[in-house]
């Protein structure tokens, strides 16, 4: 099956079309800007232009960077205020003119990497965070998500993680790898501590770098990996939703769908 995945992040939008047999993307990906400001009529405007460009017809699943429930979004720290009580899954099926799932970013790249990549066939818990412009984060028991888990907001010295320990953070910075790194390790004791999971699989844009900063890691006892699918996790994760593939996951269909 062919679904079109799209990713929103709180930087860029990234699109292409999945083959849920493999996991693997079926075309070069579509990245734009996310827009500025990222009100919801311009982000489904980015929505409807990736669609377009890749004359999509079919199912269409989306990822948001906040809590999504049953379609709508409740929280939105890194995108415009705007979106909070927001049904983007309404949104976006009426940009497109097509059937829209829409689930937040970081479970969406944790069932895709649980699925095809690093936590495949792996028992236990299992934590996926994904570093960007924020921190996301996927929590899983045994394969089964617990969603909207938004652990980037933990507080550490007094600020949320994400300020301290986002990709974003370490280029604001202007941070050294052993630098953010450290930062990086102080927040991931923080998670050992609240959740001990048997793996921490690190995804997001910065986990192509990942020989630069996993090995300076050593300040916890898990063992933690880059994600298998790096970047495109949260694509091939949307695309699942749409779906229902994502279903030995979560336990239910993809939020959003009727």
């Amino acid at each position: 099956m062919h679904v079109l995945g799209i990713d929103i992040g709180g930087t860029g939008i990234k699109a292409a079309p999945v083959d849920l047999e493999t996991g693997q993307l079926l075309a070069a990906r579509q990245k734009i800007e996310t827009p500025r400001p990222s009100t919801p009529d311009a982000v489904a405007a980015v929505v409807r232009e990736q669609t377009v460009s890749f004359g999509w017809n079919g199912p269409i699943g989306c990822t948001f960077p906040g809590v999504v429930m049953d379609g709508t979004v409740w929280t939105a720290a890194n995108v415009d205020k705007a979106w909070i009580g927001t049904d983007a899954a309404s949104l976006f099926r009426k940009a497109t003119g097509g059937e829209v799932t829409v689930l937040n970013d970081a479970d969406a790249a944790g069932v895709a990497e649980m699925t095809y990549g690093a936590g495949k066939d792996q028992p236990g818990t299992v934590l996926m965070l994904t570093f960007g412009t924020g921190i996301g984060s996927a929590l899983f028991t045994d394969g089964v998500l617990v969603p909207n888990t938004e652990f980037g907001h933990i507080e550490i010295r007094g600020r949320d993680a994400e300020k301290r320990a986002s990709e974003r953070a370490k280029e604001l910075h202007d941070l050294s790898w052993g630098k953010w790194a450290g930062r990086v390790d102080e927040y991931l004791q923080h998670m050992e501590a609240l959740l001990s999971p048997h793996l921490i699989i690190i995804g997001g844009g910065i986990s192509k770098q990942a020989d630069k900063f996993v090995p300076l890691l050593t300040g916890i006892r898990a063992k933690v990996v880059p994600a298998a699918m790096r970047n495109d996790a949260g694509i091939v994760g949307a695309a699942m939703a749409a779906s229902h593939t994502g279903r030995h996951h979560t336990g239910r269909p993809g939020a959003g769908e009727p």
